[in-house]
């Protein structure tokens, strides 16, 4: 059963990010502030969700949160600032955008910076506990396989319809085989070395 809130404030928003070990495409976070009284029964962590079941209730989440919203970090600032920075600017990015702006923050995970002062938590699993975490974590991951199947009809080849950019052995093949695209993470491990010694 997840848990309405963590603080006393009345304005506590939930922030998650998708696609962090993922070779090429964004980390995409969100940030969500659900009213007290939310209820979706088949709420919960997105990697707990089928994909028809986080597409169901996306829009319910939109449609009933006081206030959401999404931010995809690009490759590009990935591989400047490494993918530690790159989620948690995600997550300050979306959250900077929410009106009202919250009065307090729980972040999945473990590792979080100030953002406009306002004071946070870091939980972690909190995608299994919270709502608002959940919530966020459905607008992240299906707001990024969006973007992952949209490339995907630019470059078919590396299949990310289906892996979304993950390293599966399929992903990893294509990339040995067609090179590197501008969406991927030059910065990543792309090729385990049995690939490399073949190029």
């Amino acid at each position: 059963m997840l848990l309405q809130k963590f603080s006393d404030y009345n304005i506590e928003c939930g922030t998650d990010e998708a696609g962090r070990g993922c070779l090429a495409g964004p980390v995409t976070a969100a940030a969500v502030i659900l009213p007290n009284d939310f209820f979706l029964k088949e709420l919960n962590d997105s990697k707990q969700l089928s994909e028809k079941t986080r597409e169901k209730i996306r829009p319910i989440i939109e449609t009933e949160a006081i206030a959401f919203h999404f931010e995809h970090i690009e490759p590009e600032i990935i591989d400047k600032i490494n993918i530690l920075n790159a989620s948690i600017f995600a997550m300050q990015e979306s959250i900077k955008k929410l009106n009202p702006i919250p009065e307090y923050i729980i972040v999945d995970g473990n590792r979080f910076k100030p953002v406009l002062d306002i004071p946070f938590q870091c939980i972690i699993k909190g995608d299994s506990k919270y709502k608002s975490i959940a919530a966020a974590s459905v607008l992240a991951k299906t707001y990024r396989d969006d973007y992952m199947n949209k490339i995907h009809e630019e470059f078919p080849m590396y299949h990310w319809n289906k892996n979304k950019g993950y390293p599966t052995k399929a992903h990893r093949e294509a990339i040995a085989k067609f090179g590197v695209t501008k969406y991927h993470r030059v910065s990543f491990r792309l090729l385990p070395e049995q690939y490399t010694l073949d190029l």
